[in-house]
């Protein structure tokens, strides 16, 4: 397309361009320096308190650096993600010192998965209106969640969106980086048959499938997020932001003393959705419901919504967080570890040799609690 000349026949005058205001500046476009300056200063401490040995120089660079230890083969491992529609509830709630956990957690627990050790992670914080304090409560949240994952918090970016985002109106994602020796990679070729899978119990929603937990529990049915559940022992508000747990340092303890071929952060698309992932062509994981006490906020959700089984398994987690496969002559001993750091684990089932057509993942029985 090529671009065409003014008519100079054209008798309508263009609109003549608006002097600006006096003493127009960046504040009075919605931005405040100001405040994004005393965000940092407040984030400071907390970026010191999740950090790492191999942390070099401080906070207020444009880069964070990250000195590498010695490493025969490393491959590095990276992955990004964000909390989704999770953040509706805490910006509703109010509270927003533990959506940071939530996200930690989706990034880092990805990257355990292939046997990767989390060393640093960089957030993203988008925001309508920068509340020094508010974003420094965001942050403090962030901050918890790599302490729990033993990475570094090595920086990240606060961005003011006025006339994008409402005021009280944010978005938060991160990019978690890892790394692992290319012997001790995990994943699906490790799997054989006789292996044993074990899941370990979630702490709730974690953070997937909210925009139907919301459908469900605020349009449907018409809750409060401030009024008692009684079947949740809280209010509906508490259960939604309840933290995502995470698993990365129990998953890499695990891998290091037993015969781990590979674990599987359950996230969106469910148990069967996330496990087939890491089961290779030729192989069956069957799994038995029994083992499995849904969290209670899955009964409530499938209860007053009417979802199907089959909707609720491939939208939430029903109870399992993270799964790992082992060798089935380490299966005990991975139990008693995980049992030793208070995680909540149980035997899920086992892989076989598929039979023809049959799929990578077998729901089989009844819930503990059907």
């Amino acid at each position: 397309m090529t671009n065409q000349p003014h008519n100079p026949a054209s008798t309508t005058p263009a609109a003549a361009p608006q002097p600006a205001p006096e003493g127009v500046s960046y504040a009075a476009a919605g931005v405040d320096i100001v405040a994004g300056d005393q965000a940092v200063e407040l984030i400071g401490p907390l970026a010191k308190r999740a950090t790492r040995e191999e942390v070099t120089g401080g906070i207020g660079g444009f880069a964070g650096l990250f000195k590498l230890k010695q490493y025969e083969e490393p491959l590095l491992a990276a992955g990004s993600d964000g909390v989704g529609t999770k953040l509706v509830i805490a910006q509703a709630m109010d509270k927003h010192d533990t959506i940071g956990i939530d996200l930690v957690a989706m990034c880092v627990d990805d990257l355990v998965v292939c046997g990767a050790e989390p060393l640093f992670l960089q957030d993203y914080i988008a925001i309508g209106k920068v509340i020094p304090e508010k974003v420094a409560t965001i942050v403090s949240g962030i901050a918890e969640g790599c302490v729990q994952a033993g990475c570094a918090l090595l920086g990240g970016e606060t961005a003011e969106h006025p006339g994008v985002m409402e005021p009280d109106h944010y978005d938060v994602s991160a990019t978690a980086v890892g790394v692992v020796e290319a012997a001790q990679l995990l994943g699906p070729d490790k799997v054989r048959t006789g292996d044993v899978v074990i899941g370990m119990a979630a702490s709730g929603l974690h953070s997937n499938g909210y925009s139907l937990a919301r459908h469900v529990l605020l349009e449907i049915a018409g809750l409060d997020l401030h009024s008692h559940v009684e079947e949740l022992g809280r209010t509906l508000g508490e259960e939604l932001l309840e933290p995502t747990k995470i698993y990365a340092k129990d998953c890499l303890a695990l891998a290091s003393e037993c015969d781990v071929h590979t674990f599987c952060h359950v996230t969106g698309g469910g148990l069967a959705g996330n496990l087939a992932r890491v089961i290779p062509d030729g192989y069956t994981a069957t799994l038995h419901r029994a083992a499995i006490t849904p969290n209670q906020i899955f009964r409530v959700i499938e209860d007053l919504g009417k979802v199907s089984r089959e909707e609720m398994e491939k939208t939430f987690n029903m109870g399992v967080g993270m799964v790992a496969v082992v060798a089935a002559e380490d299966a005990d001993r991975a139990m008693a570890m995980l049992t030793a750091r208070h995680v909540d684990s149980f035997i899920l089932g086992e892989v076989h040799t598929a039979a023809a057509d049959e799929p990578r993942v077998v729901l089989t029985g009844d819930y503990a609690d059907e």
